[in-house]
């Protein structure tokens, strides 16, 4: 994650955390600070209403609170009903699911141990150091602190750690997940978390976890003075999973700094060094940014593209080339404009690009990741999202596209992970432009994007990790938090725009 936008820019947007009204699945567009949120639409308020009324009339139903109901999965399960109603049925779900509790969380329940592997997830750093960190760890591997239980407060604390392992791993089937961060310089150095920081995160996770639950990324700023020997010095200190990089650059960095993947003197000895290194995996933010950078910056928007990937990917075989959001070009127009030029066209901007490159170029290390885009999608206009989803399984198969949410700034993951495991390309897209079904909630595709295809990528032992998984003191943390009846929060904590489109 990284925030393209200035402080007065970010001053016209709303806090989506100070939504009043909390859906399981969000109603309106959130942005993580990479991109414009986009208005509200009619249908999104009409998604809204309907979640509304089915909760008012269930919770009645079972003489519970509207609030208790939307935290239940039969909540999860009406807004999915919800969005059916208006979009059309792009969701597999059952109205009987959400006015059916045992069943909805037998269902839960039968889908708990489904492998997820989030491939991309934040959280703000709050001053911490190692000390500090080792005695979360110390007071959270005993007894989970009892005051996670209750919601906190509308600050930065929803962001920091101990909510985070809430939002991720105990209100969300997210097994294991790879913190990031992006260059911490400038004006986000309050907010992000540096190289450091994620390293002890993976560290005091994985020892409170009792097994592997977190990787990590470095953040590369190519281009700085003495950049490649800060790679050295992050190989042998901080032994990264993997890298992170931004080739737009940071607008707000005095230097700037774009670069281009394919640039042989710039970039080419970094992947020396990624090679001799063995750590062999760099994710690249691509897409996703403010619309400003479109008009106003021309000179940096061509950054964002995908056509310095090719050569790059060709040039280095043993590396592999995660493109982050998979290369989703802002949306310039609403987005049933977007989805009528789909229809016309069969393409869409940058993924579409980005899609094809294994084909054309002959290359296997190129994977689309989905975070942020697929949220987006998903709840601005759902066919687009299968569309999307279509056109990079097409391209890439379905072994190349990752699994990411870019939480916490959307919320728990798991409404994300629902919406992934429900949606279905319809049949009309399916017979037009050549798509594949994406298949049951735990076939093979799926279960491909979910978690497998992450895992194979950074080496993680699925079938071996199971048993450990299940057994380590984060399993039995979330078993006491469900088991106390709690319910996720349904709250998100990006950028929105208000009814009127001003913040």
């Amino acid at each position: 994650m990284s925030d393209f936008f200035s402080r007065k820019q970010r001053s016209k947007f709303a806090q989506a955390s100070k939504l009043a009204n909390k859906t399981p699945v969000p109603t309106h567009s959130i942005s993580n600070g990479e991109y414009d949120p986009l208005p509200r639409t009619d249908e999104q308020r009409r998604v809204e209403s309907l979640i509304n009324e089915m909760a008012e009339k269930q919770a009645l139903k079972h003489g519970m609170s509207r609030r208790k109901f939307l935290k239940s999965s039969s909540g999860m399960a009406a807004a999915f009903v919800a969005m059916n109603s208006v979009y059309g049925p792009v969701f597999d779900v059952q109205a009987a699911e959400a006015s059916d509790l045992d069943a909805a969380e037998e269902r839960r329940k039968r889908l708990a141990s489904q492998f997820v592997f989030d491939d991309q997830v934040h959280f703000v750093h709050e001053d911490f150091d190692t000390e500090f960190m080792l005695d979360y760890a110390s007071y959270a591997g005993e007894h989970w602190n009892p005051d996670m239980y209750q919601d906190i407060g509308l600050t930065l604390d929803r962001y920091r750690f101990d909510n985070f392992i809430k939002e991720v791993y105990l209100d969300s089937d997210t097994k294991v997940c790879l913190v990031s961060s992006a260059p911490t310089s400038g004006d986000l150095s309050g907010l992000l978390i540096s190289n450091k920081q994620m390293a002890l995160t993976r560290e005091l996770v994985n020892r409170l976890a009792g097994s592997q639950r977190m990787l990590c990324h470095s953040v590369i700023i190519p281009g700085q003075d003495d950049w490649l020997d800060d790679v050295d010095k992050m190989v042998e200190t901080l032994k990264p999973d993997a890298w992170k990089g931004y080739t737009v650059g940071n607008p707000f960095h005095p230097q700037n700094l774009p670069y281009r993947l394919d640039d042989e003197k710039l970039m080419y000895p970094f992947y020396e060094k990624m090679v001799k290194s063995g750590i062999k995996t760099i994710c690249i933010h691509k897409g996703l940014l403010p619309k400003n950078y479109l008009t106003e910056m021309s000179d940096l928007w061509p950054y964002a593209t995908v056509d310095d990937v090719p050569k790059a990917a060709l040039d280095w075989p043993d590396i592999n080339f995660v493109i982050y959001h998979a290369g989703l070009r802002p949306w310039l127009e609403p987005p049933d404009k977007e989805m009528a030029e789909f229809e016309r066209t069969g393409y869409i901007p940058w993924v579409s690009d980005l899609a094809e490159i294994p084909q054309k170029y002959g290359v296997n290390n190129v994977y689309g990741e989905i975070g942020s885009s697929f949220a987006q999608s998903a709840v601005t206009n759902p066919r687009f999202c299968a569309a999307f989803m279509g056109t990079l399984l097409k391209g890439m198969g379905t072994d190349h596209v990752i699994w990411g949410t870019d939480s916490v700034w959307y919320g728990s993951p798991q409404w994300q992970i629902e919406a992934l495991r429900r949606l279905e390309i319809p049949d009309d897209m399916q017979k037009k432009h050549g798509f594949s079904p994406l298949g049951h909630e735990e076939g093979d595709i799926k279960s491909a994007i979910l978690g497998l295809n992450g895992a194979a990528l950074y080496g993680l032992n699925t079938a071996g990790s199971a048993d450990s998984l299940q057994k380590d003191t984060i399993e039995r943390m979330k078993s006491e938090y469900h088991a106390r009846g709690v319910g996720t929060s349904n709250n998100a904590y990006g950028y929105i725009l208000d009814e009127n489109g001003k913040g």
